[in-house]
């Protein structure tokens, strides 16, 4: 039997499956639908050291083992922690999907949180705060979305700040993982070479335990924007430009996603062919949408040398502003070629459609089929883009820049050059 199937438990939990005949393979994984967002201030970044910490030994493995069942059968094991998700998740061959199950199960369901593994793990969580600190084009990002999202959760950082890290205690995270890992707000996914009536058994056997309550509670996302610079002895200053715009729920999702490839997905996008290929002002340039339960964000980001930063972001400016009047059919259709193509070529990794078909249960509550992704992508054309487009651009900018920044606009005069 093939086609996604979901099956939902006595304590909440949905379950997902979805045939692959063709390949040896089977990825499987658990979804929560709690991430950073839903983490009180003064724990900020328990939520991703609890998916550390539940690597580091249950009651029946320790951490050595986890690691070697799953290598022993030529498998991998993970787990990341977003603004609004936590994921488990693994690949084996077929028959080792029990394993793999089994495996999850227990690290969910039976870590000790061992005080010296804690130590050791507080110490590897704090150099990755310090290896995202050293690294200019990546912690950016977190203070443009501290910057777009003032004093919240949507706005604190995902790894957590170091002096809170460092004084979190194990019954903090224990509590943590009590509160939001609940069977309501949890999915299970399974892609591959399955049986989905043996995968829903699995289910049951293994995570029926789980209470179904789940206290994942996070304040809505509030847009301030605003203006960041942090001065910094670097080769190359980069720079993040950014507007406030909807949720996964918004009725313009698809065409916000077909703008944002047409604008900087790609090297035929217009960021790239004006601003690096025509004026040589960025080696790097790229624009995307993060979209949350109830609101988003658009981004722009360059990298650029220190005598360019003063022509950037006026160019950045004057794309915006010509937007509307010079938008072409060719490029939207383009466009939407390259988000149906990507969306296609994702359906070839069991992974991809084991990750989508999980995330697709938290945030829309239902799969949506490929056909529906398609015919709605196909619906977007120029009117639609130019649409969105003002939408988005209307709001008030978010500028952040590390690096070199005295050439730098003022932020009273990029909102100017934003005017139409």
């Amino acid at each position: 039997m093939s086609g996604v199937q979901v099956e939902t438990l006595a304590n909440g939990i949905r379950v997902v499956t979805d045939v692959m005949e063709s390949v040896e393979t089977a990825s499987v994984g658990v979804w929560f639908g709690s991430g950073a967002r839903h983490e009180p201030p003064e724990i900020n970044g328990v939520a991703h050291l609890l998916e550390h910490m539940a690597f580091k030994g249950t009651h029946r493995r320790s951490a050595q083992d986890i690691a070697r069942e799953i290598e022993d059968v030529g498998g991998h094991i993970n787990a990341y922690t977003s603004r609004e998700q936590t994921a488990y998740y693994a690949k084996v061959l077929k028959g080792d999907t029990p394993l793999a199950f089994d495996i999850l199960s227990d690290i969910l369901q039976n870590s000790t949180f061992d005080p010296d593994e804690l130590t050791r793990e507080r110490a590897v969580v704090l150099q990755e705060i310090g290896q995202a600190r050293d690294t200019p084009d990546d912690i950016i990002f977190d203070h443009f979305q501290n910057t777009a999202f003032p004093d919240q959760a949507l706005g604190r950082p995902v790894l957590g700040e170091p002096e809170i890290v460092e004084a979190m205690a194990r019954e903090t995270i224990m509590d943590h993982m009590g509160r939001v890992y609940g069977g309501s707000r949890m999915v299970i996914s399974a892609v591959g070479n399955i049986d989905p009536d043996a995968i829903v058994r699995i289910a049951e056997d293994m995570f029926g335990g789980f209470s179904p309550d789940s206290d994942a509670t996070s304040q809505p996302g509030a847009y301030v924007g605003g203006d960041y610079r942090e001065s910094r002895d670097l080769e190359q200053a980069h720079l993040v430009l950014g507007f406030p715009t909807f949720s996964y729920h918004d009725e313009d999702f698809y065409a916000a996603a077909v703008f944002a490839s047409l604008f900087g997905g790609g090297m035929s996008s217009r960021l790239f062919q004006e601003i690096r290929e025509q004026r040589g002002l960025a080696y790097s340039i790229y624009a995307f949408s993060s979209y949350y339960m109830d609101c988003g964000l658009f981004s722009i980001y360059a990298g650029t040398g220190e005598a360019e930063l003063a022509e950037l972001t006026p160019a950045l400016c004057a794309e915006i502003r010509r937007l509307p009047d010079t938008l072409e059919e060719l490029e939207v259709k383009r466009a939407r070629t390259q988000l149906k193509s990507a969306t296609l070529m994702a359906l070839e990794s069991s992974s991809t459609r084991c990750e989508q078909i999980a995330q697709q249960l938290l945030i829309f509550g239902r799969h949506v089929p490929l056909e529906e992704q398609v015919r709605r992508i196909d619906a977007v054309d120029v009117d639609a883009v130019r649409r969105v487009a003002a939408r988005i651009f209307a709001g008030r900018p978010t500028l952040t820049t590390i690096g070199p920044v005295d050439n730098l606009i003022g932020y009273d005069d990029l909102c100017a050059e934003l005017a139409p």
